[in-house]
């Protein structure tokens, strides 16, 4: 193995390091910014963040309306499943990276 070779792995390896999403820092994410999907933006999910986001906005303003609880409530069930969806989003992300980073080369799990 040539000498480029292990610098482009070491610095792969490095970039890895830096910018792979930690499974506790998401969960605590999840625990005090729930409601604004920080946990789901943490994770490169933006889509389902800013729906996340929406869906707990729009439930907060029409709660005077009786319409808002309802809301409110799958916003919250969402939440309580993603206690349980989160290793495996975090998992996922940290993969893609990972292929990403070494040019495409399957990874294993």
């Amino acid at each position: 193995m040539s000498d480029l070779n292990r610098a482009e792995i070491a610095r792969s390896q490095l970039i890895y390091d830096a910018s792979r999403k930690s499974v506790g820092v998401a969960y605590l994410l999840l625990i005090f910014l729930g409601g604004f999907g920080a946990h789901r933006f943490y994770l490169g999910s933006t889509g389902s963040a800013v729906a996340m986001l929406l869906l707990n906005f729009v439930g907060w303003m029409t709660v005077w309306m009786g319409v808002g609880l309802v809301v409110l409530g799958f916003a919250w069930l969402w939440l309580f499943v993603d206690l349980f969806l989160l290793p495996g989003i975090a998992r996922r992300y940290n993969m893609r990276l990972a292929n990403d980073l070494t040019g495409g080369i399957p990874a294993t799990i």
